[in-house]
């Protein structure tokens, strides 16, 4: 029955059933207004009819609304990838500036003066003659393991690639960092080997000519350094040096330690004169060519190969107990054998023709036969437990190595044993992924080493900048404290060093 004065009630309709089928996949989702925003709106509005313009505008507000909140709007997908940067600079981010690079004008004689001095000493007979009259740019640098510093100073002056991590600037104030180029590892071996055969002692000097002192030649070096203001404002340590061999520049290090150094391994310095937060690995030239076939197990019927000096000292003795537990191995070549042309191309041949190449420590942890080995394809066994390897922040050499630990490789039959279970899927494998990095030890590669050096160079740049801006607010320093002591060293160094 009705009430007085009210309509009957309307029956609530029933709820709709839909079809398993419309369950199954769903309409995209549509922005429905909501009934009370349009009640809302009614109510704001007068009681005479609005102006257009207000339904303008209103229309115009709802329209900019559902924009907003609609699924395909802008600020749905901001909503769906709240992480996700829109702005133009996020999709095409620019590479960082290269670190500036000032590369010092030294004396001749510490550059181009070194290999004048090595061909007059070393060379050939006639070559010292040849070089005399050489212009500087014709000069060729010697065939030496060491020879990233030519590498170096030669990418400097040619002003390499513009996508260099450094650029090379001419105004020293401009600079981040500064390069010296002194041939120091060539320096250390230009004396000659043997003195000439001549009838006495006289006829000699005269045959070679005044000696050359490689620690002469590095205290000249220093001297002229602290001359220049660049060097003494900051003690050097924004400077780069190159000591590539493990006793170039022995005698200053203290004096540069601030420095970076470019260093094959630490095996020759202490904690507070070297780190690898400071400065950075070199890999060696490799001295063999490098094998130019593709990945192959079948024609490597060897399967260890080593070639090389037997007595080392220090580290290296173990070179010695290795020849005795692996000379009498049927599958395995190993030979005595000093640096030269022959043995050069001994060593290709073995390489070449190997499965596995041993590497162990000589005088210090590293040598240039890991390279010689990897640029064969032959897969290095490393039995070095001190040994620091090159750009490890780009190569993990558990993938292209086998590291063994010396107590164990010295075992009788562990190595050999050990070796062949490497299946040939997995020797194909290191094959593989040694193709792959094998241009970061190819000094010739425009994409090489050289790249990588500066790379790893510019990198230790905010580190320097952190130090000197430090030392320009210490108030005191203690006497006895080492400028790189926080940065240089491990504590187990430190404890070692102490």
């Amino acid at each position: 029955m009705w009430e007085r004065g009210r309509p009957p009630r309307k029956q609530r309709p029933a709820p709709l059933i839909l079809p398993a089928s419309a369950l199954v996949s769903p309409p995209p989702p549509r922005f429905v207004f909501p009934r009370s925003l349009f009640a809302l709106a009614a109510r704001a509005m007068p009681s005479r009819r609005p102006s257009p313009v207000i339904l303008l505008l209103l229309a115009l507000a709802l329209a900019l609304l559902f924009l907003l909140l609609s699924p395909s709007g802008p600020s749905a997908s901001r909503l769906s990838h709240p992480f996700v940067s829109t702005s133009p600079s996020s999709s095409a981010s620019s590479p960082p500036s290269p670190v500036k690079i000032y590369m010092y004008d030294l004396p001749s004689k510490f550059t181009y003066g070194v290999v004048r001095s090595y061909m007059s000493a070393r060379g050939p007979s006639g070559s010292s003659d040849a070089a005399a009259v050489l212009a500087d740019e014709e000069l060729r640098y010697p065939g030496h393991q060491h020879s990233a510093e030519w590498w170096l100073f030669k990418d400097l002056r040619q002003r390499g690639p513009r996508d260099r991590p450094v650029a090379r600037v001419d105004d020293p104030v401009e600079a981040d960092l500064f390069y010296v180029p002194f041939f120091s590892s060539l320096s250390l071996v230009v004396n000659p080997i043997r003195p000439p055969a001549a009838a006495n002692a006289s006829e000699a000097a005269a045959t070679v000519g005044p000696s050359y002192s490689d620690e002469a030649m590095q205290d000249e070096l220093v001297e002229w350094l602290e001359r220049q203001s660049y060097w003494r404002r900051y003690r050097g340590r924004d400077h780069v040096f190159i000591c590539q061999d493990p006793n170039a520049l022995y005698r200053v290090v203290d004096r540069i330690s601030n420095a970076v150094l470019l260093v094959s391994d630490f095996g020759r310095l202490r904690g507070d004169q070297a780190s690898l937060v400071k400065d950075v690995i070199l890999p060696y030239s490799h001295r063999i060519n490098p094998f130019k076939g593709d990945v192959n197990v079948d024609s490597r019927p060897a399967l260890l190969f080593f070639m090389g000096n037997r007595y080392r000292k220090e580290g290296g003795k173990i070179r010695d107990t290795l020849f005795q537990v692996l000379e009498n191995e049927g599958d395995v070549i190993i030979k005595h054998g000093a640096q030269s042309r022959v043995s050069r191309r001994m060593a290709t041949q073995g390489m070449h023709s190997s499965k596995f190449c041993l590497h162990p420590a000589g005088d210090t942890p590293s040598a240039c036969r890991l390279f010689d080995a990897l640029v064969s394809l032959c897969v290095p066994v490393i039995v070095s437990d001190h040994i620091e390897l090159p750009f490890e922040d780009v190569i993990d050499y558990s993938n292209i190595s086998i590291f063994v630990d010396t107590s164990k490789a010295i075992q009788p039959g562990f190595l050999t044993s050990m070796l062949r279970k490497v299946s040939s899927e997995r020797i194909l494998e290191y094959q593989r992924e040694i193709q792959r990095v094998k241009h970061y030890f190819e000094y010739e590669d425009p994409n090489g080493p050289v790249n990588q050096i500066w790379r790893q160079v510019s990198m230790k740049a905010p580190l320097i900048k952190l130090l000197i801006n430090r030392n320009k607010r210490l108030v005191e320093r203690g006497t006895n404290e080492t400028d790189c002591s926080c940065i240089c060293s491990t504590p187990s160094e430190i404890s070692t060093a102490s």
